[in-house]
């Protein structure tokens, strides 16, 4: 924990540090057991870990306002949450849902969608954390995170829920094949349709080979999407872990560049053979969130490979991890993937901020498919975000996003959005 805070402190502070030193500055701690209150450098270590994570998402809440701290700052708990509430205007063709999802895009232009005014309290959260040192078991942590972002995005359903120990995680947690971190901040909820954002029940190991140095490896458990035709190919159920890793070089705190990888076995049943076959599916991700400059936030993601479809922000919409080979009744087969973005975040102040994100993913089967089927999907995202206090956030955003069949059509989308949120 020393090691953060220490090295934050050896460099000028870029103006996102600044804004989470004045959110540091914001919480109410109760202080447990008898003797001095610790001291202000070890409430800041234990502070860091709530800042400072590895998957912690651009979106997730902020630390709980109210905490309750050991006197000998080796247990801290909190329990917190965000109220949000997003509204939208689409025009030049509606979107189906609530986030901005090129894959939807209708072709041909749908009249009876044409332009949509919506709001959402989707995205608001609550959620518990614990954190600790013992000397017997050493670090450990404690997470539950639930939202409203069910039917009508009003049902309160689970997000996350794990435990760590050291080392290890075990719950339902961000794969390891993701990258929260180097996801931008945007008021749409859905984010780059290239973003790998899965989460899972897992059992992660991660280490710190050296103090910039970071290697992971997990398996956790897989759901598959099978496009089965029902008639010559059938889906059934996973029966093996997906096998998620990656190796991290880390400069600074949450800046760092990330190669991580994924197997996974998709299994289908060939009505034609009367047999259970199972395809090979493997991807790749490289990944980096940076500040060259104080003001200046850089992100990037790209990833590649076969059967990730489900993975991905755009084709999760579909079943594209296995689908039919034309050209062999009862066989099917791993179609290749390809996405990427790259975002700029401009801090004018550590508490004002513009981003811009551009980005696309492609659909690229091995053999021809009908005219109408995705082939690929930009995306696009220019907002404005005042942190009004600490805790108190509004933003403006505008979304460009085109989608196009394999038969050459293509069709522009349109979304203003606005978005405010209250971290307590």
């Amino acid at each position: 924990m020393a090691v953060v805070s220490a090295s934050a402190q050896e460099r000028p502070q870029s103006r996102v540090e600044q804004y989470i030193d004045s959110l540091k500055n914001t919480h109410r701690i109760e202080y447990l057991g008898e003797g001095n209150k610790p001291s202000l450098a070890d409430e800041r270590d234990l502070l860091d870990i709530f800042y400072y994570d590895q998957f912690r998402n651009a979106q997730d809440p902020r630390a709980p306002y109210f905490l309750f701290m050991s006197r000998d700052a080796n247990f801290v708990m909190g329990l917190g949450g965000v109220v949000r509430m997003r509204g939208w205007y689409d025009w030049n063709g509606a979107m189906l849902n609530n986030g901005f999802i090129p894959y939807n895009i209708a072709i041909p232009k749908n009249p009876v969608r044409e332009k949509w005014l919506g709001s959402t309290p989707a995205g608001t959260a609550l959620y518990f954390r614990v954190l600790g040192t013992n000397t017997r078991v050493g670090d450990y942590q404690l997470y539950i995170e639930a939202n409203f972002d069910g039917y009508n995005q009003r049902d309160f359903l689970l997000k996350k829920a794990y435990a760590t120990l050291n080392d290890w995680t075990i719950g339902y947690a961000h794969s390891t094949f993701s990258d929260p971190l180097a996801e931008p901040l945007l008021v749409d909820g859905q984010g780059p349709n290239a973003y790998v954002s899965t989460t899972a029940v897992l059992v992660r190991w991660m280490h710190n080979v050296r103090k910039d140095w970071i290697v992971a490896g997990s398996v956790e458990m897989p759901q598959s999407f099978v496009g089965a035709n029902g008639i010559t190919t059938q889906a059934i159920d996973d029966w093996f872990p997906n096998l998620a890793a990656f190796s991290q070089y880390e400069w600074a705190p949450n800046q760092h560049v990330r190669l991580a990888g994924i197997l996974r076995v998709l299994p289908y049943r060939d009505l034609v053979a009367k047999d259970n076959k199972n395809e090979i599916g493997w991807g790749v991700q490289l990944s980096s969130v940076m500040r060259p400059w104080k003001p200046l936030t850089l992100y990037f993601m790209g990833n590649y490979g076969r059967g990730i479809s489900s993975l991905t922000g755009d084709l999760i919409m579909g079943n594209y991890d296995l689908v039919d080979n034309p050209n062999q009744a009862g066989h099917m087969y791993a179609p290749r993937v390809f996405g990427w973005y790259g975002a700029a975040q401009y801090h004018f102040t550590p508490n004002l901020f513009t981003g811009l994100t551009f980005g696309q993913l492609r659909y690229l089967p091995d053999y021809q498919q009908s005219a109408t089927e995705y082939r690929y999907g930009l995306y696009g995202a220019l907002n404005l975000f005042w942190n009004i206090t600490p805790r108190i956030q509004v933003g403006g955003e505008y979304n460009l996003g085109k989608r196009q069949n394999q038969n050459g059509e293509g069709r522009w989308a349109q979304r203003v959005s606005v978005m405010t949120q209250f971290s307590f």
